[in-house]
């Protein structure tokens, strides 16, 4: 494996960056409609909701991007803590904007690349000895 798990932060940012465009038309459609909407009494909370769900996918998307810029650094606390981040993330955006399900995938596989991740071992360095 290389020095950094460079995989799992393409395919967590890739997931972060189209879960938050999902987000963001999900905001803006629900936002629309929600003032259309909000004039029919009995459907108002139901607006809300989906208001709801667009602002949730927008912080969600956020920050599975901030997850991958933490995984790549490479730090191998940083990368375990911030890849069961991006994991639980990907998982609960399948309730909110799952970026298209892609961006839900790609998420969830680079979450895991990132868990299964190991530094490489230290290369010992060679000594030399005095010849006698």
């Amino acid at each position: 494996m290389g020095e950094k798990p460079t995989a799992a932060y393409i395919l967590v940012l890739i997931g972060g960056i189209l879960i938050l465009i999902n987000g963001i038309i999900l905001l803006a459609a629900s936002t629309v409609a929600a003032a259309i909407i909000a004039s029919i009494a009995p459907l108002a909370p139901v607006a809300a909701f989906v208001v709801a769900l667009g602002a949730i996918g927008l912080v969600f998307g956020i920050l599975l991007i901030i997850a991958s810029t933490k995984i790549k650094t490479g730090v191998p606390s940083t990368v375990k803590t911030w890849s069961i981040v991006a994991l639980i993330l990907s998982i609960l955006s399948i309730f909110t904007c799952s970026g298209f399900v892609i961006g839900f995938i790609l998420a969830l596989v680079g979450a895991i690349l990132g868990l299964t991740w190991k530094p490489p071992a230290p290369t010992p360095s060679p000594t030399t000895t005095a010849p006698t």
